[in-house]
């Protein structure tokens, strides 16, 4: 068996999203295993059943090898499940995040998952508009970066409520961005979110994809209300 060299970003981590529905008879001794390993490997590895019809089940799976997270994939799949969407993404940092602390860079760009007391997850990509009236790409960088540090300070009066994880994916998958969050109860992904649509920089200017919604737990605890 060969070994490819890493691929891995120059800053951060990999990210990719796996949602998926049971295709056959799951083996779960061996999604634990591939779980196991990708861990032990240096994975982080956040699973969560979703609700509703999209999917059944999530894996987001954080690393600083693509290939590690692409034979984590392979093992899902063997193990008996079908990817019915993906998303590919890399943490990064905004570029409208000059003279921010070094402790919140780090924690963006290497953030440790799931959090503690936050078992509400909710995933959904997006990406600014380019409108013929509205187009984000059109206006001046210190309009966009006002704008983004008003859309920052909203997102901040949800600490303790919400985890916000934004991993960029333009030119990696059909979106801009990725963007997960963790809450302490459901309706504190509903209040986050529509809170801040009402901010200028998201009301004139960001589009949304699909949202899927689940409840993060261990992977025993997710093939329990998976597989029941």
């Amino acid at each position: 068996m060969t070994t490819p060299s890493p691929l891995t970003a120059s800053r951060g981590l990999n990210v990719v999203h796996l949602f998926c529905h049971p295709e056959r008879d799951v083996d779960a001794g061996a999604l634990r295993k591939a779980v196991d390993d990708a861990t032990n490997g240096g994975l982080q590895v956040v699973t969560a059943a979703i609700v509703g019809a999209k999917a059944d089940l999530c894996f987001m799976v954080l690393g600083e090898n693509l290939w590690d997270l692409r034979k984590f994939q392979s093992k899902v799949q063997a193990a008996g499940l079908k990817v019915a969407e993906s998303y590919v993404s890399v943490t990064e940092v905004s570029e409208y995040a000059a003279g921010m602390p070094e402790k919140m860079l780090n924690d963006r760009l290497f953030p440790q998952l799931p959090p503690d007391n936050m078992k509400a997850f909710c995933f959904y990509p997006m990406s600014k508009r380019r409108g013929e009236v509205s187009n984000w790409y059109g206006l001046p960088y210190e309009e966009r970066e006002q704008l983004m540090r008003q859309h920052g300070a909203i997102g901040r009066t949800f600490k303790g409520r919400i985890l916000q994880v934004i991993t960029g994916s333009t030119g990696l998958d059909d979106w801009e961005w990725g963007v997960t969050l963790f809450g302490v109860h459901v309706d504190d992904l509903k209040e986050c979110v529509y809170t801040m649509r009402f901010d200028e920089a998201s009301t004139l200017y960001a589009e949304f994809g699909a949202f899927y919604t689940g409840l993060v737990g261990t992977l025993d605890e997710v093939l329990d209300a998976t597989l029941a």
